[in-house]
C-alpha cells in the first residue's frame, strides 16, 4: 500500500505575532516551528496503515529546507521517505495554491491512502485535505476520530453537532485526522540516529497563483483584564448583567 502523509511546519505556541511592514503578512523574524497538532496524527495514522498492511509510507509537505526538522521527525517514527517541496514563499500561499501543488506531487508517487491533519494549526481553515481529494479525484473523508482501513476501503467514524457519523469509502482515498483518532508515538534513539542518515528529496513546488488575495492583516485587541464582581450567590446579578451587557455573550 502506498501510504502518503501531508504535513505543514507552523509556528510554536510561544511566539509573538507581529503584523509584517507591509500590512498583509505576518512578520516571522526569529520564528521558531514545529509539526502542526493534527499532522502529527496524520503521520501516527499512516505508521498504523503501514504496519497493518504493508508498503511504505512517504512524509510530503510543501515549504522552506528548513522543513527538513520536522521531516526527521517522522521519519525517526517509522516514516521510510520525506520530500519537500521547496518554496521560501510558502507562507503566502493560499490553501488552492497549496493543495495544487501537493496534489501534482502525490500524483508522481502515486497513493492509496493520503492522511493529513483535520487543520493546520496557524490558519485554521481545514481546505487543504478537501481540495486534495478534488484534484487527484479521491473519496474524502474529513475530521475521522475513528478509522478501519482495508485493502480496497474502509469505514470511519466523525464527530459532529448531530452526533458521531459512521461513514463507509472506496480507496485510494484522502482522510483528514481530528483529535482523538490515536495516540502519536515518541521516535526511539535507534529511529533517530536512522533519520539523520535518511536522504530527504527537495524539489520546487510547482507554481500556483494564489486565487485569493490578503487585503490586510490585524491584530486582534489586546484582552481586558479581568475583574472578580463579587463573590457567593450575590454576585449572580452582576456576572449575569457583565456577561450580556459587556461581553455580549448571553
Amino acid at each position: 500500500m502506498k501510504i502518503i502523509a501531508c504535513v505543514k511546519r507552523v509556528p510554536t505556541t510561544e511566539v509573538q505575532a507581529k503584523v509584517a511592514a507591509d500590512g498583509k503578512s505576518i512578520d516571522t523574524t526569529g520564528f521558531e516551528y514545529m509539526l502542526s497538532f493534527y499532522d502529527d496524527l496524520a503521520v501516527e495514522e499512516a505508521l498504523k496503515a503501514k504496519e497493518k498492511h504493508g508498503g511504505e509510507v512517504t512524509v510530503l509537505t510543501l515549504g522552506p529546507s528548513d522543513a527538513s526538522k520536522e521531516l526527521r521527525e517522522a521519519l525517526a517514527k517509522g516514516a521510510d521517505k520525506a520530500v519537500i517541496l521547496v518554496d521560501p514563499s510558502w507562507h503566502t500561499r493560499d490553501a488552492r495554491s497549496t493543495a495544487k501543488a501537493l496534489a501534482a506531487k502525490i500524483k508522481e508517487l502515486g497513493a492509496d491512502v493520503v492522511f493529513t491533519g483535520r487543520v493546520a494549526t496557524d490558519r485554521d481553515q481545514s481546505s487543504v485535505g478537501p481540495m486534495l481529494a478534488a484534484y487527484l479525484g479521491m473519496s474524502c473523508v474529513t475530521d475521522v476520530v475513528k478509522l478501519e482501513l482495508a485493502a480496497n476501503g474502509g469505514n470511519a467514524q466523525r464527530e459532529s453537532e448531530a452526533g458521531v457519523e459512521t461513514l463507509s469509502f472506496p480507496l485510494p482515498a484522502v482522510i483528514t485526522c481530528d483529535k482523538g483518532l490515536n495516540e502519536p508515538r515518541y521516535a526511539g534513539l535507534k529511529g533517530i540516529m536512522a533519520a539523520k542518515k535518511k536522504t530527504i528529496e527537495e524539489t520546487p513546488a510547482q507554481d500556483v497563483p494564489n486565487a485569493s488575495q490578503v487585503l490586510a492583516v490585524e491584530l486582534p485587541p489586546p484582552r481586558k483584564e479581568g475583574r472578580i464582581v463579587g463573590e457567593g450567590a450575590a454576585a449572580v446579578p452582576a456576572l449575569i448583567a457583565a456577561l450580556k451587557n459587556e461581553a455580549k455573550v448571553l
